[in-house]
């Protein structure tokens, strides 16, 4: 049996946008919008208590699954949700996320903060941040696209 483990860790990330909270919020807030920076949700129930899922990778590799629910949403300023992170049938990290939007100089900052668990070294902080990252600047792309 391989050694099991549980690594902490929080990362925030800061990404300045020159759209508005309600522009960027809504590239978050609805189906059709994030699927064009986020895989596409099989699942999508933007509400508190809601549940948002997707299954997904690379051909010929392992399926992801995310599997999230809305804790809090408030319009404009900030969505928090918690949620599981699986490759195949194993357990990658479960995490809790604040996504707050900010106004600053005619844009939005948007201030993303993750807390979470990594279990038994299948994902490590370091790679989780770096993801997101790459997923914030796309986000930041599709809008300045529109």
């Amino acid at each position: 049996m391989s050694e099991r483990s549980a690594k902490h860790s929080t990362f925030v990330i800061e990404r300045n946008y020159k759209h508005s909270p309600a522009r960027v919020f809504a590239a978050w807030a609805g189906q059709a919008a994030k699927a064009s920076w986020f895989p596409k949700a099989e699942e999508f129930d933007f509400r508190v208590g809601g549940r948002e899922f997707n299954r997904g990778g690379p051909p010929g590799g392992p399926v992801y699954t995310f599997d999230a629910c809305y804790q809090e949403i408030v319009q404009n300023t900030r969505i928090v949700y918690s949620y599981t992170l699986n490759m195949e049938d194993k357990r990658m990290s479960v995490s809790v996320t604040t996504v707050e939007f900010e106004s600053v100089d005619g844009g939005t900052r948007l201030i993303y903060t993750e807390q979470g668990v990594f279990l038994d070294g299948l994902d490590t902080p370091e790679q989780r941040e770096h993801g997101t990252k790459v997923m914030l600047d796309r986000l930041g792309e599709v809008l300045d696209a529109q």
